[in-house]
């Protein structure tokens, strides 16, 4: 009995994380670059029940021995939450400081996961963040920045200082004043971006700080910048709601069958205990 409370309640908490997943890609369905969470939902190992039984030999020995029952489920959880790197929609904004990222081709590994890439940020605390969204404006010095103040670096690493707004991105990723290139956006590659780890504002990290190797080295990593364009959340709003209800359909049986066994129980204590 106090088991099927614990897996009603196990289920209902599993529910109740995935309605909050979906209602943060909801949340952040207009931020640029922005990558829905997908949930992996797992159930916990399995349990072996058996029984003591007891035998009495022709002898007349007794003997006891244990049998099996089967098997029972004890709950469920959400294991992780990992983004989808799918490519968004690219808005036309028609704004020099804002960039898109558009992936023509990225190479799959031996696991049958897509990289992906990813502009270069600096962290304030050490080391290198990454991020998809190309909204960028320049400080009081010059210096591109994304919207939260953290420079972009180039692909030395440095950041990127201009003398005015008035610049051009080409494909390759170089920004050209006056007809002379004077830096190089960075862009990196993740062969596995679910290694990647959110760090909020919609920034990246990999392996504590790390860098990434860059995508112009890799041969394989087709892909272009666009200026004048942001890449749009990759959040698909029919699909995030239907599973959301679908969610809270799940937590109110979850809720129906606890309700049941709290019946249950109140009888074996009210009623059935005072016989």
């Amino acid at each position: 009995m106090f088991r099927g409370f614990y897996h009603a309640a196990s289920g209902m908490i599993t529910q109740q994380r995935r309605v909050e997943m979906f209602t943060n890609n909801l949340a952040n369905i207009n931020t640029p670059g922005y990558k829905a969470d997908q949930s992996s939902v797992r159930a916990f190992p399995e349990m072996l029940l058996q029984r003591l039984e007891t035998e009495k030999s022709p002898s007349g020995q007794v003997t006891t021995k244990m049998s099996p029952v089967g098997s029972i489920n004890t709950g469920v959880y959400v294991q992780d939450l990992t983004p989808t790197y799918k490519q968004g929609d690219l808005n036309k904004t028609e704004l020099n400081t804002d960039v898109a990222l558009n992936n023509i081709f990225m190479p799959t590994n031996a696991e049958g996961i897509t990289g992906s890439i990813f502009f270069t940020v600096e962290n304030p605390d050490g080391g290198v963040q990454y991020t998809r969204n190309g909204n960028f404006t320049l400080d009081g010095y010059g210096f591109l920045t994304n919207a939260n103040g953290h420079y972009i670096l180039d692909t030395a690493g440095n950041p990127i200082q201009l003398t005015s707004d008035q610049f051009t991105v080409t494909a390759d990723g170089w920004i050209q004043q006056g007809g002379q290139n004077v830096a190089r956006l960075g862009i990196a590659f993740a062969e596995n971006p679910n290694e990647l780890a959110k760090s909020g504002e919609g920034l990246f990290q990999w392996n504590n700080g790390q860098a990434l190797p860059s995508a112009y080295e890799n041969g394989q990593v087709s892909f272009a910048l666009q200026q004048g364009y942001l890449e749009r959340s990759n959040v698909d709003a029919t699909e995030t709601m239907t599973q959301m209800l679908a969610a809270y359909r799940t937590f109110e049986a979850n809720q129906k069958v606890l309700q049941a066994y709290d019946r249950s129980m109140d009888k074996a204590v009210n009623e059935i205990g005072k016989i």
